[in-house]
């Protein structure tokens, strides 16, 4: 293995984890074949060449293949041993990214309540790797072409939110997001915030978090030289992202974010957290069980992630 190589967990066996997987490693040998080389898939090779012949896919003989189980699995039908298999492609990931055998992870779709049901005390791929990789602060974050957003809170009830809201926290999920615009090589970024509040408080009229809170986090940005902007009212600030005026948006919270996110970029979109010390994509969809056996799972999302991670190591 080399520094350079980005890898790829398999995800829970019994998801369309490995369907995506393939479906995009077909991808790369036909349209971008150099990217293979840097690639090492992190899970089960007995599963892998199972589905892959389910599918009807050639696995190219370049791939290099990380197998640490042996299981038996069927697609659509989770179980402990696929839970537990699914972890340990996760913690071997972790591991060699912190031997600096890996520049990059992108991270098959998993089950938290999978992970919960084996003992594993992490909400997530996002959670657990900040936590093993030693990230103090760190962003959940989601890019596509048109759209990029960054969450202040991830997967926390949403009555746990207001206190959850800080102006440093906000001030370091704007500094990792502008960090990453300059990353991707965007010229003059500008950063925006949500309001917290319906038409961003309305001046005080529904909330105070816009005046306190967020006027905080502004100051904080501005004397950090931080292009950042708002607070706007989130039902009008995505319109405008969309069209261009800002290069990213800062949410206040999981489904603020997500929603006009996924309705752009559903299909395409890429999860990535920001201020890890490597690189981590991974697709924005889950383990699908309701569709793994069916070969219909579309690879677009896993396959822009790939891209991402890609064009990352290179930075």
């Amino acid at each position: 293995m080399i520094e350079n190589k980005i890898g790829i967990t398999l995800g829970c066996p019994a998801g369309i984890g490995p369907e995506v997987i393939l479906k995009s490693l077909q991808h790369f040998q036909e349209k971008f074949p150099e990217v293979l080389s840097s690639l090492l898939i992190i899970g089960d090779a007995r599963v892998i060449e199972q589905r892959a012949k389910w599918l009807g896919i050639k696995i190219p003989p370049e791939l290099e293949i990380l197998s640490l189980t042996e299981i038996e699995v069927k697609p659509g039908e989770p179980s402990v041993d696929g839970f537990k298999a699914m972890g340990l492609f996760v913690q071997k990931a972790i591991d060699l990214a912190k031997e600096g055998k890996i520049k990059a992870i992108v991270t098959g779709p998993i089950s938290k309540e999978g992970l919960e049901k084996v003992g594993i005390k992490y909400k997530g791929h996002t959670e657990w790797l900040a936590q093993e990789l030693g990230a103090k602060d760190f962003v959940m974050s989601f890019y596509g072409e048109r759209l990029k957003v960054s969450l202040v809170t991830t997967h926390i009830p949403l009555k746990e939110v207001p206190e959850k809201i800080t102006a440093d926290k906000v001030f370091a999920t704007a500094k990792l997001s502008f960090e990453f615009l300059l990353k991707l090589k965007v010229l003059n970024p500008k950063i925006a915030l949500c309001g917290v509040n319906p038409h961003a408080g309305e001046g005080g009229l529904i909330g105070e978090e816009e005046k306190t809170v967020l006027k905080e986090a502004i100051t904080l940005c501005q004397k950090a030289g931080l292009p950042v902007y708002g607070p706007y009212p989130a039902d009008s600030l995505f319109f405008w992202a969309y069209q261009g005026r800002y290069d990213l948006v800062v949410a206040m919270y999981h489904d603020q974010g997500l929603a006009p996110f996924k309705l752009i970029h559903f299909e395409d979109g890429v999860n990535i957290t920001l201020g890890l010390p490597v690189i981590r994509t991974s697709p924005c969809h889950g383990t699908a069980y309701d569709i793994a056996n069916k070969g219909v799972a579309n690879p677009s999302s896993f396959i822009q992630a790939i891209h991402l991670a890609y064009k990352l190591i290179q930075v």
